[in-house]
Parts: structure tokens; C-alpha cells; sequence
């Protein structure tokens, strides 16, 4: 049984309720709460709260709702992390300003995190698996770029440093916290 009631593909099917064609760059959850799924597809940013059974945007007042990456923080279930970039056809950040977004409500409300990343001509892409978060307290965020550069935030997303540069294009990124 297809676990896609609500998601709504407006740009990429024909019939923008099919229950089949979706284009879905990543799912998230937070160990603590296995029902609670959020999704960051082709052009929405959904959640569930049921395992899929229903979806609903949470886009709220993103700049874009198109990008690839999503992240649960550790510690605080209803805290989520996009980077939107500009469109299906534009990989780059809007207005070339690399942001994370953060909602701390489980979506519909983000605010931006720019301190530390570029803000003017940067026009790089954060691809799919390029995001990931550790278990420490507070929780650490790292992110890859297309143009090399590994970020971390060690606040949550406050403030952000770039750990690495000049690397090929960054496909994945993992945290792990070694005892």
C-alpha cells in the first residue's frame, strides 16, 4: 500500500495526485519518535506524524520548498535543517546566499542561519546524503558542498565554520562520535 496520502507532485506528473512518481530527495526521523517522518522532495517540505499513512507540507516561509537535503537534531525531535536551494533547474543557493534553515516547531516556521557561510556569489549545490548532525550536546550540523567546502556548526546551527575546502564535490557526509 503506497504511504504517500497528501503528497502532491505539481511540476513533475501529470496527475499531481498519483500515488506513484514522486520524486522524494530525502527522509528524516528522529530515533524517539518512529511516526514522526519528515521528507524533503522534489518541491515541498512535508511531514508525517502517522508513518506515512498522511502527509503534509511544512514549507511555511522558506525561500524555496526545492532542495535535497533534511536533518532531525538530536536531541530536540520537532528541530529540523533544510538548505533550499533556487529550483529543479537552478542548483545553487537563492539569490547565491548559502543558508541552512532551521525550525525548531517541526516546520511551517524557519529561520535562517547564515553566520559563517558566504553571502554573496556562492553558487554551490547540497546534494542529498551531503548533511548530517552528531550526538553531542549541544548537536553538531555538517553539511557538503558541489564546490569542495565541509561545514560545522558545533551550536546547532548558530554559527557555522568551514572545517574543509577545496575538495572534489562533496556526495555524503557522516558524523560520528567516537567514545
Amino acid at each position: 500500500m503506497p504511504k504517500n496520502r497528501g503528497l502532491v507532485s505539481k511540476y513533475e506528473l501529470p496527475d499531481p495526485d498519483a500515488e506513484v512518481g514522486h520524486c522524494v530527495h530525502r527522509i528524516a526521523m528522529h530515533p524517539s519518535r518512529t511516526n514522526v517522518l519528515f521528507m524533503q522532495k522534489r518541491w515541498d517540505v512535508m511531514r508525517t506524524d502517522d508513518a506515512g499513512d498522511t502527509w503534509r507540507e511544512v514549507s511555511g516561509n522558506l525561500p524555496s520548498d526545492f532542495g535535497f537535503p533534511i536533518e532531525v537534531h538530536a536531541h530536540e525531535p520537532d528541530t529540523v535543517f533544510v538548505v533550499p536551494i533556487k529550483s529543479d533547474s537552478e542548483h545553487y543557493p537563492v539569490d547565491g546566499r548559502l543558508r541552512v534553515y532551521r525550525s525548531r516547531c517541526g516546520g511551517n516556521e524557519w529561520e535562517a542561519l547564515m553566520q559563517g557561510l558566504p553571502q554573496h556569489d556562492c553558487y554551490v549545490n547540497v546534494l542529498r546524503d551531503a548533511m548530517s548532525v552528531d550526538s553531542l550536546d549541544p548537536c553538531g550540523v555538517y553539511f557538503g558542498t558541489t564546490g569542495g567546502q565541509v561545514y560545522a556548526s558545533a551550536d546547532g546551527g548558530d554559527t557555522w565554520t568551514a572545517i574543509v575546502r577545496d575538495l572534489p564535490a562533496v556526495l555524503s557526509v557522516e558524523a560520528q562520535v567516537l567514545a
